[in-house]
């Protein structure tokens, strides 16, 4: 299946459907939190945040990727656990400002998108330590932004950012 653009409803699903993917691996996300800290709570927390942010998603439908973008930066702010759900909030806030007015987004538009709530999170943390899930954002982004000067599926653009991550 070859998708050229993202738009709201699709987004919305996707949100949606990951929200429950997390919800579902938490506890292998805590086990995988040793690093700064190994408080074990990292799913736990972004669980909490992107299940406040897929409520807001739910309430507030829309075709326009946009307006779908806002209420998950939105719900996942309002809902923030933890330092992980604090970048998580920074990371859809930085991509919904780039998707802001739009209905859909190319393959481009998509990772150029991620790139900047990359952008934006890392400025909103301190002092950022690499090998955390700021360093996954940022390859997951780079490899985006690369496929995508080639590649204009937008499926084939989240594959290799999933990849890299």
């Amino acid at each position: 299946m070859t998708m050229r653009t993202l738009d709201g409803r699709r987004f919305a699903d996707m949100v949606q459907q990951g929200a429950a993917h997390l919800a579902n691996n938490a506890k292998a996300v805590d086990a995988l939190n040793v690093f700064p800290v190994p408080d074990g709570d990292t799913g736990t927390n972004m669980n909490l945040s992107m299940t406040s942010g897929a409520k807001e998603v739910k309430a507030n439908a829309s075709d326009h990727i946009g307006n779908v973008a806002a209420a998950l930066a939105k719900g996942l702010l309002m809902g923030a656990r933890g330092n992980s759900g604090v970048i998580l909030s920074q990371l859809f806030r930085g991509f919904a400002k780039a998707v802001e007015g739009k209905q859909a987004v190319n393959s481009f538009e998509f990772a150029a998108a991620l790139q900047a709530g990359v952008d934006t999170a890392y400025k909103a943390v301190m002092k950022p330590v690499e090998g955390t899930i700021l360093t996954v954002a940022k390859e997951a982004a780079r490899k985006a932004v690369e496929v995508a000067k080639k590649e204009r599926d937008v499926i084939a653009v989240m594959e290799a950012a999933l990849a890299e991550a």
